[in-house]
């Protein structure tokens, strides 16, 4: 499957590259770069982590100079890779409403090959049908001091990230806990709702859905966390709270992760279960 290159992507990509090249030229420390060229030792640091942007097409060719990149191609594709970066995303118009992090998060989803996520209190945000979301954040309207327009405007954000499932173009796999299906978000409607979202989004091609039943004897992940897979860049891991998103990509991390959720695939009920599983808790739950 070829890479899909987004603006997110391209400026992560871009810090991989400016990072390769210093270390490849002995003696290019990134405190020798922040002495020659005048930037400092925290933007070097971020560029080549995608944190931020490199937004002076000045700056990129002061660097390769610096790291004596000659090849005029080789200098053409890294000056194209910095314009493109600097692209607005679709969600940046959503932008005042996004915890610390998610940003990021966001435009490195939109590119993803697969998608791994687990959540055990709500969820997953992929999987959320419009009145669940809205429910949850409304519950927390008053408690955030949010007005209604603020949170309509996050469900719509939220209903367009969905256009990843929907698209087909990304394999995604979540796992939920029972108790996450069982704790009531608006009303019973909602809920019956949600589940039937579940079921029509497990029965798609790209799409699996697996549920921890509570009486299971099994691992369980302690927090949410989700596993964003690229073709080109190695694998990253979020995990979020109302007010930041962390991410990690060192890949004792990131194989941390993925080991978890190895382990709660292994031993749930697998995706062609879920529906039977939905529908014994909206007989017992929601009707």
């Amino acid at each position: 499957m070829a890479a899909r290159r987004g603006p997110t992507y391209l400026r992560v990509m871009l810090g991989k590259e400016l990072r390769a090249l210093r270390e490849g030229v002995p003696g290019r420390t990134a405190e020798g770069v922040s002495t020659a060229l005048g930037f400092s030792r925290s933007k070097i640091s971020r560029v080549e982590a995608g944190d931020i942007p490199l937004p002076k097409l000045a700056d990129l060719e002061k660097l390769m100079d610096y790291y004596e990149v000659a090849d005029p191609d080789d200098r053409a594709e890294l000056l194209k890779m910095q314009r493109d970066s600097l692209s607005k995303e679709p969600f940046t118009s959503y932008r005042n409403l996004l915890p610390s992090g998610l940003p990021m998060y966001l435009g490195l989803e939109r590119e993803a090959i697969r998608v791994r996520g687990y959540e055990n209190n709500v969820v997953h945000g992929l999987l959320q049908e419009e009145s669940y979301a809205k429910a949850l954040g409304m519950s927390a309207k008053v408690v955030e001091e949010r007005t209604t327009e603020f949170v309509e405007q996050g469900v719509r954000m939220r209903m367009g990230r969905k256009e990843l499932i929907s698209s087909g173009g990304t394999e995604v796999h979540i796992v939920l806990t029972e108790s996450t299906l069982r704790t009531l978000v608006g009303s019973s409607e909602v809920m019956r709702a949600q589940y039937a979202e579940i079921i029509r989004l497990n029965e798609l091609d790209n799409v699996e859905v697996q549920i921890i039943p509570e009486d299971l004897p099994t691992y369980r992940a302690a927090f949410n966390f989700t596993v964003l897979e690229f073709v080109d860049l190695a694998p990253v891991v979020q995990s979020d709270s109302a007010k930041a998103t962390t991410m990690w990509s060192k890949r004792s991390d990131v194989g941390q992760y993925q080991r978890q959720f190895d382990a709660m695939v292994k031993t749930a009920p697998g995706p062609n279960q879920t529906p039977q599983i939905l529908h014994a808790l909206e007989k017992k739950l929601w009707t």
